[in-house]
């Protein structure tokens, strides 16, 4: 596979040639889709969609130019959109209950709703002061390969510990006992919401966090994924539109002008798609096998990508 050449900003030629402007790209639908599929189904399972967008995005030939990797980079965000819309969907139920608790006609929607929000804030203060210092310093092979190997580790030791440390409310043992989503207390949820800052770290997957926390506290796998899912909807709502609101600001050319609403709108629905089928088959794994597969899996893709970039071929930053 040959390392991939720089092609330069003012004239992109041969297979790439869409733009008819200087200093324009046209992203083609195929590759839309690809990324989008990729982030849809790695969004939601805890093994880093970073990781998977970074070595998709390499190998589609992504990387470079300076200004193609940028609005590359922005579109693997705002692509979240459609991974939104596919919880929504799925979890629309109890989205409708958390309503009726906001007006006050669910107490238990009601408690739901305070939950997630409570978990939601440390990850959108830490966010908005934190971004542009992690994007300079953590988005590099060794700290995205650390993340990734890490994070296996730790899931494939939390599935054993947590069967030691909890047991179920009828059972005579010592210990606390497991809880559930309507259980779920402010401060297990603050825990949640702490653990989930730990994924601004490139490479360490926010499922992959939220889904740790939500065991720790005493939540099983199944629930620990649906409150990790739930938690997505304002969690990257909100980095999506930062991220959108940045790209359209910034001087530089927007992902628009750059790659093409056509493509923009392809990776949205593909990663929908890819999403809704993604979260539908976690929770049956989960609810049978526990995450301690995941683990695994992370540990392969930090060798596969420590391989990528050891030959040349993923470059994670921009070159200028």
């Amino acid at each position: 596979m040959p390392r991939n050449t720089a092609i330069p900003t003012s004239n992109y030629d041969g297979f790439h040639a869409r733009g008819a402007r200087k200093g324009t790209y046209r992203l083609n639908l195929l590759e839309a889709g690809i990324l989008g599929v990729v982030e849809g189904i790695t969004e939601f399972l805890p093994i880093s969609s970073t990781g998977h967008l970074v070595i998709a995005s390499a190998l589609l030939g992504l990387n470079e130019p300076a200004d193609v990797k940028r609005s590359v980079d922005a579109f693997n965000i705002v692509i979240q959109g459609g991974a939104i819309l596919a919880v929504a969907g799925l979890f629309w139920p109890r989205i409708v209950q958390m309503m009726r608790g906001a007006s006050g006609r669910d107490p238990v929607g009601l408690k739901l709703f305070i939950n997630l929000l409570v978990a939601f804030v440390p990850a959108a203060v830490f966010g908005l002061l934190l971004d542009d210092w992690i994007e300079s310093h953590l988005f590099h092979p060794t700290p995205v390969m650390a993340a990734l190997a890490a994070g296996g580790v730790v899931m494939i030791a939390l599935g054993p510990w947590q069967r030691r440390r909890f047991h179920e409310s009828n059972a005579d043992s010592p210990g606390p006992a497991f809880t559930t989503l309507e259980e779920l207390s402010w401060r297990q949820a603050l825990v949640i919401g702490l653990l989930q800052c730990v994924a601004m770290w490139p490479g360490t997957s926010r499922s992959m966090m939220t889904i740790v926390g939500g065991m720790l506290v005493g939540l099983r796998p199944r629930q620990a994924a649906e409150f990790s899912f739930l938690l997505g909807l304002p969690t990257l709502g909100a980095a999506c539109a930062y991220k959108a609101v940045k790209n359209f600001t910034s001087d530089d050319v927007n992902m628009v002008q750059m790659l093409g609403w056509p493509a923009i709108v392809v990776g949205i629905l593909a990663a929908m798609l890819s999403a809704a089928l993604a979260v539908r088959w976690l929770v049956g794994f989960l609810s049978r096998h526990g995450v301690s597969a995941f683990g695994w899996y992370r540990l392969g893709l930090c060798a596969l990508l420590g391989y990528l970039v050891w030959q040349g071929w993923v470059d994670f930053q921009p070159q200028s």
